[in-house]
């Protein structure tokens, strides 16, 4: 085994979850907030632009959770290693991450390149729409593998426990998203207004910038850092940890977005009204959610961590403690939501029926978003200990064996509407969540651990 290539790096910083979870909860909500810029800015050129944009994008974020799946498994793999003490290979496993999600990028880059044609022909897309849709998908789509990149480089940063460092290169990239957008769309300093292919380019010189930075930025954080040779180092033994957990999570959250689509669908017979309330209480509720899936991602890294040094009974009591908090946040912010749900709808539509709708599905997110809460949590800390195969087998039972066959019930046979969608998902959430705390209770997870700690007795900073 080489000698470890240790460097100055930063200071290694105390872990601990609030500490982890701010952070990332603002990283997450700039990210929210850059799809809605680039809405707001793109319906300034047309509603062809926005429809056209809006479906390119439907594929390109299944895209990226096919691209998620070595950035989870990273992710996990590498901070139980740092928790068990053994750093070069954490370091070795971050390189042949990196190197894969490059490969797996590059591929699917080549097939949105090479099916565009057929991706959109098939979406019935005419005209205007069909026009900005090939222009967007050709430079979005081609580039897609700096989104790759971008995932697994971010994930080891804050793997490493620097979220705060992450929030700040994710910040820059959605400024600098947001003045290209000004400059590429409408033609502002001296610039061509290029509309559309303007809202492309502008998303590739953002993360392409972010990429680099985000690259120096991991390079500073490790105390072992990788060389060349790391990158095209194939291991056996890596390759399939980081399957191992990343293939699973890939799959549950696949099956996730393909039920959602479904639901979709069911809503689509309800009329235009129903379609509308749906998009407008979906943009209200990721808001709410996000609290919990701050709280679950950084309770990821620390179960991760004390798995790896195994320490079970801190793994144990920090995911619950972590989900005390999160029922909590989300409970309190769903309340004041409910409170004020009429003034927040009427921020995006003045449509009484809408209005009335949304209003209404909102009532019943607190039902909703408590069991979310619940599940966010616990499958990030079930993931973080290696008992990823058991989430997903919930998975597929929960979500396309209960959750599904009750919405078509709710809304088609009881006629409940776009309420009984929300009932179906809640139905879901619930499920998952008290079962995954069964689960989490029972501690079979701890015989999932992907690693042995080092013999010597190493002090791991481990903070609540």
């Amino acid at each position: 085994m080489d000698a470890p290539h240790r460097t100055a790096a930063l200071a290694q910083p105390t872990l601990g979850l609030f500490r982890l979870t701010w952070p990332i909860f603002l990283e997450m909500m700039l990210f929210m907030l850059m799809v809605t810029s680039d809405t707001l800015m793109l319906s300034g050129v047309s509603d062809e632009a926005v429809s056209a944009v809006g479906v390119v994008n439907q594929y390109i974020a299944l895209c990226i959770l096919i691209m998620n799946v070595v950035s989870h498994g990273a992710s996990i793999v590498v901070a139980q290693y740092l928790g068990a003490s053994r750093n070069a290979e954490a370091a070795r496993i971050s390189a042949l991450a990196i190197t894969m999600n490059l490969m797996l990028g590059l591929v699917v880059s080549a097939a949105l390149l090479s099916l565009s044609g057929f991706i959109l022909t098939h979406m019935n897309l005419q005209g205007p729409v069909l026009a900005h849709a090939r222009a967007y998908i050709r430079i979005a789509g081609g580039f897609i593998f700096l989104q790759a990149l971008i995932n697994v480089v971010a994930a080891l940063i804050r793997t490493y426990g620097f979220t705060r460092q992450s929030m700040y290169v994710s910040l820059g990239m959605n400024v600098l998203h947001v003045v290209c957008n000004y400059a590429l769309i409408f033609g502002h300093f001296g610039l061509p207004a290029w509309g559309v292919t303007g809202a492309a380019v502008s998303t590739g010189v953002s993360r392409a910038t972010a990429l680099v930075v985000f690259v120096w930025m991991l390079y500073r954080v490790m105390d072992v850092r990788m060389v060349a040779r790391d990158y095209m180092t194939f291991s056996r033994e890596y390759c399939g940890k980081l399957l191992k957990v990343g293939v699973p999570a890939g799959i549950e959250q696949f099956t996730y977005q393909s039920c959602q689509t479904v639901f979709l669908y069911y809503v689509t017979f309800l009329g235009p009204t129903a379609i509308a309330s749906r998009q407008y209480a979906m943009a209200i509720s990721q808001y709410i959610f996000l609290f919990s899936l701050a709280i679950g991602t950084g309770t990821a890294i620390l179960v991760g961590r004390m798995v790896g040094a195994h320490q079970p009974n801190e793994a144990y009591r920090r995911a619950l403690e972590s989900l005390k908090w999160a029922v909590a946040i989300t409970v309190l912010v769903d309340l004041l939501v409910i409170l004020l749900r009429q003034p927040i709808v009427g921020l995006f539509t003045t449509n009484a029926d809408i209005l009335q709708l949304t209003s209404r599905v909102l009532l019943l997110s607190l039902l909703l978003e408590s069991g979310r809460s619940f599940n966010l949590v616990l499958v990030n800390a079930l993931r973080a200990s290696g008992d990823a195969q058991f989430c997903v087998y919930m998975a597929l039972i929960s979500m396309v064996c209960m959750s599904l066959p009750l919405g078509y019930l709710l809304v088609f046979r009881l006629q409940w509407g776009l309420p009984g969608i929300w009932l179906a998902i809640a139905a879901d959430e619930w499920m998952r969540g008290l079962v995954f705390w069964y689960r989490w209770k029972s501690r079979a997870w701890e015989r999932k651990s992907l690693v042995e700690p080092r013999e010597e007795a190493v002090a791991v900073a481990l903070g609540g």
